[in-house]
């Protein structure tokens, strides 16, 4: 049987690394046409353009290896079936599950190493190709900002503009959304604009013309306001542009750059402040009960805290302290909502780390009974068969981590339900390919 494995593995060799390099190729064209015009022609240094390649590459691979195990090993099964090789090994005795056996042993292996890279190798990939772009964004301020869309690239802000000129930094047409502030909505459109750095490179400083601004309060939406200016001016945090720099200075890395042991450390904190914040939210919700059993009844005066006692005579000042109090306990769970957000952020890359490489093995499993059944339909079947999993795979990896953010489902299950529904398909397809081969053969 050694020599049959070695051999069902060899059909699959040639095309995981066709199909790799396929993939690759994919991911790398989609990227420079997103940044070529950016990143050359700019005043860069060609060695520069080449590494941002090179480190932007990283989180290619680990999406490129389940597809290309996906893709192997359909058309390696498929190939098999048509050419009858499968079928003599079948009428010999050798089981479809023993057949598929070398294949999952060796997706095992592969989802070991992939589960590394995305720990080890990824992280790092990723913190140094952000440390990169925050030296190209020190000369060009305005490449962050992507034309036409908004961009995240302002923690606490999303910003548009309709032209971005990254030789000088300026902007026109600018809509910039302040998400700083979640009891308030604030809203600056300006004509022109212009990003910069400060001397020192601490600050990242946007000066905006000829525009407004647009405050609503939240959640009553009773207070609105609105400014109109001829020259504003905002600082920023230049840690903030578009990443973290590096723990020494003091900043957290991003999701993408910590390791899953780091994941979980984050985690925790954000689960832990959160907490603190419910126990606020619980006080002050208890209190508020308090006073506004007090002016109900009237017979008690109503004690502001830290100012003696206010009298239930004065009916419109108490209602300005419960107010005040109504205004503490949204302001605990805006907190609440935020690192609960935050908290959730974090455990879905942790969980992704491991659901991707595991869907090495599950596309493995996908693969084989989907290449037997479509055997006559050749290359352009088995690729695209192969394709309409994946879509199917990550359509539903995006809406769990959408689903897992706002907190409807907690990220564990959402980040691993896709590789539980594929699975569960491979086995119904394995289940139903080898009970028909057992009918047919009696």
């Amino acid at each position: 049987m050694k020599i049959l494995d070695r051999y069902i593995l060899k059909a699959h060799a040639g095309t995981f690394f066709f199909a790799f390099v396929t993939i690759m190729f994919v991911f790398i064209l989609s990227f420079l046409t997103k940044f070529l015009d950016r990143l050359v022609g700019k005043g860069l240094d060609m060695g520069i353009v080449v590494e941002m390649l090179l480190l932007q590459s990283a989180w290619m691979v680990g999406f490129a290896v389940p597809m290309a195990v996906l893709v192997s090993t359909v058309m390696a099964f498929g190939s098999l079936t048509n050419s009858s090789e499968l079928t003599v090994m079948r009428s010999g005795g050798i089981s479809m599950t023993r057949l598929i056996a070398p294949v999952l042993i060796a997706s095992l292996v592969l989802s070991a190493l992939v589960e590394r890279f995305n720990n080890v190798m990824m992280p790092e990939a990723n913190f140094r190709a952000n440390a990169l772009l925050s030296d190209i964004t020190r000369m060009k301020p305005g490449f962050g900002i992507d034309r036409n869309a908004f961009s995240n690239v302002i923690k606490g802000y999303s910003i548009m503009a309709r032209k971005v000129d990254n030789k000088t930094g300026e902007l026109t047409d600018v809509v910039l959304y302040d998400r700083e502030r979640p009891e308030v909505r604030i809203v600056i459109t300006a004509a022109k604009g212009r990003i910069e750095f400060s001397s020192d490179y601490r600050y990242l400083i946007m000066t905006l013309d000829n525009g407004q601004i647009h405050e609503l309060t939240l959640p009553r939406m009773d207070r609105y306001r609105k400014m109109v200016f001829t020259r504003h001016r905002y600082v920023f945090e230049a840690m903030g542009y578009g990443f973290e720099r590096s723990d020494e200075n003091g900043r957290r890395r991003g999701g993408r750059e910590l390791s899953a042991k780091d994941l979980l450390a984050v985690g925790k904190e954000f689960r832990f402040k959160s907490r603190k914040a419910e126990s606020s939210s619980v006080r002050g919700l208890e209190e508020l009960k308090k006073q506004v059993e007090l002016i109900r009844t009237g017979s008690v005066p109503v004690a502001r805290p830290g100012s003696g006692v206010l009298p239930v005579a004065q009916p419109a000042k108490a209602a300005v302290l419960a107010d005040a109090m109504i205004e503490d306990v949204s302001s605990a769970i805006a907190e609440i909502d935020k690192n609960r957000i935050e908290y959730n952020k974090y455990m879905v890359e942790y969980h992704k780390k491991y659901s991707l490489a595991f869907a090495c093995m599950v596309f493995a499993l996908v693969g084989a009974p989907l290449g037997v059944m479509a055997r006559r339909g050749g290359f352009g079947v088995g690729a695209a068969l192969s394709l309409l999993f994946f879509v199917m795979y990550w359509v539903m990896m995006i809406g769990g981590e959408k689903i897992a953010e706002r907190g409807l489902v907690t990220p564990a299950i959402c980040v691993w339900l896709p590789n539980v529904i594929l699975s569960a398909a491979g086995l119904f397809m394995l289940f139903r390919l080898t009970r028909s081969v057992t009918a047919s053969s009696r």
